[in-house]
């Protein structure tokens, strides 16, 4: 706010002598200051989602790597199905699991030590 008082300060504009005038500019800059506070608010709200779906792919890809490698599954079972499908997937491609887990686990940790900017 300092700086639209400096600004004004230093243009001198020409205010007619309505006393509405000063209640007028009172009131635009409580509306301003609501919108702020309400963007302020969504602002947090985006964070704790993506914190939230952040820790569920962390938690998800944790529970998936061990699975894979805990249970193997014997590629020649007879068992048909989207569940057999995606455990032979994650055995084909098991070295390759800590990677997106290790990304995730990045990212939630940049995000929760991440000072929020202030406007």
């Amino acid at each position: 706010m300092s700086s639209i008082e400096d600004f004004l300060r230093e243009n001198k504009p020409q205010v007619k002598e309505d006393p509405t005038f000063i209640l007028e500019a009172q009131r635009r800059m409580v509306q301003v200051e609501g919108i702020k506070a309400e963007v302020d608010r969504q602002r947090s709200r985006g964070r704790v989602a993506l914190i939230i779906a952040l820790c569920g792919g962390l938690a998800i890809g944790v529970f998936a790597t061990a699975i894979t490698f805990l249970y193997p599954i014997d590629a020649q079972s007879s068992a048909e199905g989207l569940l057999r499908a995606a455990r032979l997937f994650l055995q084909d491609y098991r070295q390759y699991l800590p990677m997106p887990v290790a990304l995730l686990a990045i990212t939630l940790a940049v995000v929760l030590f991440k000072r929020p900017a202030r406007i």
